[in-house]
């Protein structure tokens, strides 16, 4: 996670999200810095614009989303009506 938020603030800062800027980032935040991970992560974003992607994301997490239905809940049985139901199965064993 912390090599993808170091590339979201390096492009925030106009920097460029390379490998030696995003183990810069993660070195410094105090994290221990993973090649393979940063290296991934350079890959994956080859050729991504991040602005674009950072737009459509926040546009589908501003979108509406149907509600979904709640569930009915049941109202209880007063507690009364639950004593009376034990005492019953309890009459029961007796006779």
């Amino acid at each position: 996670m912390e090599y993808t938020y170091g590339a979201l603030l390096l492009h925030k800062l106009g920097k460029d999200v390379n490998e030696e800027n995003s183990k810069s980032v993660v070195a410094v935040a105090g994290g221990e810095v993973d090649e393979a991970k940063v290296k991934s992560l350079i890959a994956s974003l080859k050729g991504v614009d991040i602005a674009k992607e950072l737009e459509s994301a926040s546009l589908v997490a501003a979108a509406p989303s149907a509600e979904v239905p709640k569930e009915e809940k049941k109202p209880e049985k007063p507690k009364e009506e639950k004593k009376e139901a034990a005492a019953e199965g309890l009459s029961a064993l007796f006779g």
